[in-house]
Order: structure tokens, then C-alpha cells, then sequence
């Protein structure tokens, strides 16, 4: 089931590259982009693969229902993702503004990349909660293992969504808003509406009572433990983006790498977000014992996330380099080097995810915290620097 969910995310990831290789006059445009684009990509799957996650814990000790009535597992994660989807979208659109003015010569201000990121942000989160509602409800329905097919499909629902939803935002801002005579105003005043409305609903949701009988306080816990975890994995993905947006003309100048560059970063994520999801249920279940070297039960996954990633990122060698020629990219690095760039570098970032993942779970969990709300965020964000960083290296040692 994990293997064909990973293929299908493949697949899906396969739209998004081609979407990516025709927007090379927005990226060009508006310094930071790629930046801000591959930081939302990331904080997406952070976000509600870590709610997957507790959905798929939530199954597995048998808490969970399929009602969004108050005081339930579902109602709490669906008002807690919402609220921290808000929060990172203002800060992603704050940092990568100052990343992008103190390297990138930015050509907006601060409220443009906040409208750009929070309506983009908004828009596509509340398309990825619906489907993470309908894999959980599917899930319960046909008791499903969901660990072994939220994380590879929620990523891949969230590079197909985000991108385009960060286009249209993009669209919006540059050839309707500022088109307007007090364009530049409108783009503030909706920013700082963002703002406010994120300022309330963060204070509802902080000052709610909480029941003794029911999960009424698991979006406030969520929120929480969750924020400043993800306020750290910012860094990590605006350091992806900086890696990309550095080598962004070289990623343009050969097609098959800008297509095949979502996948291969949503499969780290994917891989990574299953292993953790995983293994969280095995601690939750008291399935895995917690120590610094890894136990048996550890090393099946390792070997059974070598096997998924071995299979997926030679299809997704394949197809990239299938949708290159089919859409009329110029064929200047060749199938045999397309496949060695990224299996080499899918091996490589496999053997990082695996020891990552292990850790971060077992640090978790000696710290008293839930791997199921840190575990995924943390792994999903190294693995987008240390995947695009492994990637870089790995296409500068063959071209």
C-alpha cells in the first residue's frame, strides 16, 4: 500500500515539475520566489502530515471518529491546522522577503510576499485539509494502515496545490491588484486583515476551556507544541529554497532537472513522513523499543524505505524524462545521466532520512514530547535542505 501510494505521489509530483518549467517568467520576475514557493511546498506537508499523523495514532489506540463536532480528535486537528497554516504563511512570507532583500535584490515589499504567501497559503491549505478529512475518512471506513499513505499522498495533493495556488496569488498581486490606482494599498490593508484575523482566532482558540471528558484542548496542546517546532523548521526550508534559488538558472537550463526537482524532494518527504509516522505509532503502541542504536524492528523499516525509494525514484527518472521530451524540452543531459543524478542522490538522501527519522522520534519521545507533532515536521524540513543540498551536489558532479 505504501509503494503505491509513493508511485501515485510520483505521478502527481510529475505536474507540478511541468507546471514549475513554465513559469520561468514569474520566477525570473520576482526575486525569492523559489524560495518562497519551496518553503510553502515544505510547511505544507509539515503541517498536515504531522495532522495525518495524529489521525493515523488516533485510529490505531481507537480515539478517533469522523465527526467535527466539538471535543473531537478531528474537530481539534482541523481548527489547529487552520490556525498554524495562517501563522507560517505570515511568517514564510516575512523571512523570505528579508532573505530575499539582503541576497536576492528583492523587487517587492514585506505585505506582497505576505499577501502572495497567506492567500496562496490559505487557499491551498484548505484544499489539502479537505483531502486529508477524505484519506481519514476513506482510512476509518476500509481500516486502513493511514500512516503508510497519508504522508506520500499529502505531500503530493500539496506540491500539486500549492504551486499553482501561489501562482494565482502571484497573478492576483501583480496584473489585478497593483493594476488598481491604490493597488499597493489594497495588497496592505488585506495583509494586515490576515494578520488581525490570525491574531483573534490564535487568542480563541488559546483562551478555550478545556474539557476533562473530551479533545476540546488538543487544538490548543497542538498549537502549542507544534509552533515553535515549525518556527524552527522555517529555517530549515528557507534554506532549501536558498540552495535552489541559488542554482536557478542552471536548474532552468536543463529541463528534465526542474521537472523531476518537486518529486525528488516530495519523496524524501514522503519517505521520510511515512518511516515517522511509523514509528510513532510503534512507540505510541509500545512496539518499538526507545534507544540510541537502532533494534530490529528499526531496521525492517530502514530496509523497507531503501526498497520504496529505490522503485520510486527510478519511475520518477523515467517520467520526468518522458514528460521532458513530451512537452518539448531539449534533451541536453541524456536518460542514462538523468537516472544516475537521481538515484545516487535518492540513495543518499534515503540513508539520511532513515537515521533522521530514527532520532528525531527517539528524541521525542525521551523528551516527553509527541513524536506525531514534532517528528514529522523536524524530518520533512532537514530532508528538504539536506535533500536539495544531496541533489545540488550530486547534479554538479555529473554535468
Amino acid at each position: 500500500m505504501g509503494l503505491t501510494a509513493l508511485v501515485i505521489a510520483g505521478t502527481a509530483d510529475l505536474f507540478a515539475g511541468i507546471l514549475l518549467s513554465t513559469m520561468e517568467e514569474t520566477l525570473v520576475s520576482i526575486s525569492g520566489m523559489m524560495i518562497l514557493i519551496y518553503s510553502a511546498i515544505g510547511m505544507r506537508g509539515n503541517i498536515f502530515g504531522a495532522m495525518g499523523s495524529r489521525i493515523g495514532t488516533a485510529m490505531n489506540i481507537g480515539t478517533f471518529e469522523m465527526s467535527l463536532r466539538k471535543g473531537t480528535v478531528l474537530r481539534a486537528n482541523v481548527e489547529s491546522t487552520i490556525l498554524l497554516t495562517l501563522i507560517m504563511s505570515i511568517a514564510m512570507g516575512v523571512t523570505t522577503w528579508a532573505v530575499a532583500a539582503a541576497f536576492f535584490n528583492a523587487n517587492i515589499t514585506v505585505f506582497d510576499f505576505i499577501f502572495i504567501s497567506t492567500v496562496g497559503g490559505v487557499i491551498s491549505g484548505i484544499i489539502v485539509l479537505m483531502f486529508n478529512i477524505l484519506i481519514a475518512y476513506v482510512g476509518n471506513k476500509r481500516e486502513w494502515d493511514v500512516d503508510n499513505i497519508t504522508a506520500p499522498l499529502i505531500a503530493a495533493i500539496g506540491d500539486i496545490v500549492t504551486m499553482p495556488m501561489i501562482f494565482v496569488a502571484t497573478w492576483l498581486f501583480k496584473d489585478k491588484i497593483l493594476e488598481l490606482a491604490h493597488g499597493e494599498w489594497v495588497i496592505i490593508g488585506v495583509s494586515l486583515a490576515l494578520i488581525a484575523v490570525t491574531v483573534v482566532f490564535g487568542v480563541y482558540i488559546l483562551k478555550r476551556k478545556v474539557g476533562r471528558r473530551d479533545f476540546s484542548g488538543e487544538a490548543k496542546r497542538v498549537l502549542v507544541q507544534s509552533l515553535p517546532i515549525l518556527m524552527i523548521c522555517l529555517i530549515f526550508e528557507i534554506g532549501a529554497g536558498i540552495v535552489i534559488q541559488d542554482q536557478q538558472d542552471a536548474l532552468i537550463a536543463y529541463a528534465v532537472l526542474i521537472i523531476m526537482l518537486p518529486a525528488f524532494l516530495n519523496q524524501g518527504n514522503a519517505l521520510s513522513g511515512m518511516l515517522t509516522s511509523r514509528l510513532s505509532s510503534m512507540i505510541h503502541l509500545g512496539t518499538l523499543e526507545s534507544g540510541w542504536v537502532p533494534r530490529a524492528g528499526a531496521g525492517e523499516n530502514f530496509v523497507l524505505m531503501y526498497i520504496c525509494a529505490m522503485v520510486t525514484f527510478l519511475y520518477i527518472g523515467l517520467i520526468s524524462f518522458a514528460a521532458m521530451i513530451l512537452t518539448g524540452g531539449v534533451d541536453n543531459i541524456g536518460l542514462g545521466r538523468t537516472l544516475a543524478i537521481i538515484l545516487l542522490a535518492g540513495f543518499l538522501a534515503t540513508t539520511i532520512l532513515n537515521l533522521l527519522s530514527y532520532y528525531v522520534a527517539i528524541a521525542a519521545t525521551k523528551f516527553g514530547l509527541d513524536p506525531d507533532d514534532h517528528s514529522i515536521p523536524i524530518t520533512s524540513s532537514v530532508m528538504d535542505l539536506l535533500g536539495s543540498a544531496v541533489l545540488v551536489f550530486v547534479i554538479s558532479f555529473f554535468i
